[in-house]
């Protein structure tokens, strides 16, 4: 029978101090071993150099280090990067670092594909293959930083999870992902700086809200309208409008955080007085600012951006009902790595 080593990044810290008192050796070997993983994110035992050799050995005998590699990359002409990241069991998934003037943001994957159906995107297509585990969603940021860190000279200041895979679809392992960045024993990033982006799956947001989570929701929205959201995106029929706005209610109520949405115009879509007069109307039950984003083709033209009347009304319109609008260019659309492109074409 051939023994499976168990990937060390699965135990927490007092498991660790517990398998090192177990092997006669002292329990704060543990904090030392997850110190190297998680703070220096070391990728194998050897490089843990203030632990013994024969440590090292017996380390190597037992657990593997199941760490992701950057596949390739692509530089995109405005400064983006995409990364195709291969995962331990050969499948990849993709992420995104996008520069701005004062500060570096990591786009990341938290699915191999995607559990939901949504018409206008890319990695809809692919269909779900499995969750990241939390070690998994954690390298990406890191891959990222070091990038930052090369190419624009500082380091990742802000992350999305507005890559491959629906978050929230994959709830507990975000969260411990995100656990990890934030913790002073792992990256020590604020969770101020991290915003979760979600199609909407009400029990998982009213979820969110109940555990109290200190990073920031955003909701890919597109249509205030029942029958236009069906359409772009099917499983509004399983999760409609009303119950979204029940559990934005709820999260708003239980952490006074403001709700991003984001939203892309399409032509022949979304495009009339009538989808603006319904989003100002689905807007004014808590604070919130809509994001218009620039959209990605990624086929044979079935949704193409509309004119620029269109996005002129929707912003005109919410700024007369106060409510805040921004227009988001999209960035790295040249390496499709755009909103909506992630695909693993490579």
């Amino acid at each position: 029978m051939t023994h499976t080593k168990k990937d060390i990044r699965r135990l927490t810290k007092e498991e660790l101090r517990a398998f090192f008192v177990e092997q006669g050796d002292k329990a704060f070997r543990g904090n030392q071993v997850y110190e190297w993983l998680w703070q220096k994110s070391v990728h194998n035992f050897e490089d843990m150099t203030n632990i013994s050799k024969q440590t090292r050995d017996m380390l190597e005998a037992n657990f593997v280090i199941n760490h992701v590699k950057v596949d390739s990359m692509q530089r995109s002409s405005d400064g983006t990067i995409k990364n195709a990241v291969k995962l331990h069991d050969g499948l990849i998934v993709e992420s995104v670092l996008i520069p701005a003037k004062n500060r570096t943001t990591a786009c990341v994957s938290s699915q191999v594909g995607c559990s939901l159906d949504c018409k206008f995107c890319a990695t809809a297509r692919l269909k779900r293959m499995r969750n990241l585990n939390p070690d998994e969603i954690f390298d990406q940021v890191v891959a990222i930083d070091k990038e930052s860190r090369l190419y624009h000279n500082r380091p990742l200041s802000n992350i999305v999870f507005m890559g491959m895979g629906e978050p929230l679809m994959n709830y507990n392992n975000v969260l411990k992902a995100i656990d990890k960045i934030t913790s002073s024993e792992g990256l020590g990033m604020s969770p101020k700086r991290i915003v979760v982006s979600t199609s909407g799956v009400p029990k998982m947001i009213k979820k969110m809200a109940d555990d109290e989570v200190k990073f920031k929701l955003a909701v890919s929205l597109h249509s205030a309208r029942d029958s236009v959201r069906t359409s772009i995106m099917p499983f509004n029929k399983t999760f409609p409008l009303a119950d979204l706005r029940e559990a934005l209610e709820y999260w708003y109520a239980k952490t006074k955080n403001r709700i991003t949405y984001e939203y892309v115009v399409w032509k022949g879509v979304n495009d009339t007085k009538q989808d603006v007069d319904a989003l100002i109307k689905f807007c004014k039950f808590a604070p919130s600012k809509v994001n218009l984003i620039e959209y990605n083709p990624i086929d044979n033209g079935e949704f193409q951006q509309a004119d620029n009347e269109a996005i002129n009304m929707y912003v005109s319109m919410l700024e007369r009902n106060n409510i805040t609008v921004t227009v988001r260019r999209s960035r790295g659309k040249d390496i499709d790595a755009a909103c909506g492109q992630l695909a693993n074409k490579s």
